[in-house]
């Protein structure tokens, strides 16, 4: 018990004396990482909802692009997530390295901030 209040109080003085700058960067960090996520996810929700032929590249790189401009969390996020996303895929579904590596180019792409309307196919609803 001495042990787990002797914790307490010293996370309290180590969090009291802490670079508050250093701790909002993070905060940032963290926040941006969370919405980068949403923004993968809401990509990858509205291509199967779209389900267009020839869409993929384009939805890669927006859900990038829309990660990578709340800051370097969400840069992270995309990264992250979009190369689990293309090692799963490459491993598991069968898909080739060709779709693999045009799949990168285009997360590459938007997380570079370059526009991903350079892969939107003739044809998808504006919606998208």
């Amino acid at each position: 018990m001495r042990l787990c209040v002797c914790l307490v109080l010293l996370s309290f003085i180590l969090c009291a004396s802490a670079d508050v700058p250093f701790l909002t960067r993070s905060a940032h960090f963290v926040r941006d990482a969370a919405g980068g996520a949403w923004d993968m996810f809401r990509a990858y929700r509205d291509m199967r909802e779209a389900n267009y032929k020839g869409a993929d590249k384009y939805f890669h790189a927006r859900g990038n692009y829309d990660a990578a401009q709340r800051g370097p969390g969400g840069a992270w996020a995309a990264k992250v997530i979009s190369d689990a996303r293309e090692g799963w895929q490459s491993s598991v579904s069968g898909r080739g390295a060709e779709d693999t590596r045009a799949d990168q180019e285009a997360n590459l792409w938007g997380r570079s901030g370059r526009d991903p309307n350079h892969f939107r196919p003739k044809g998808l609803p504006s919606k998208y």
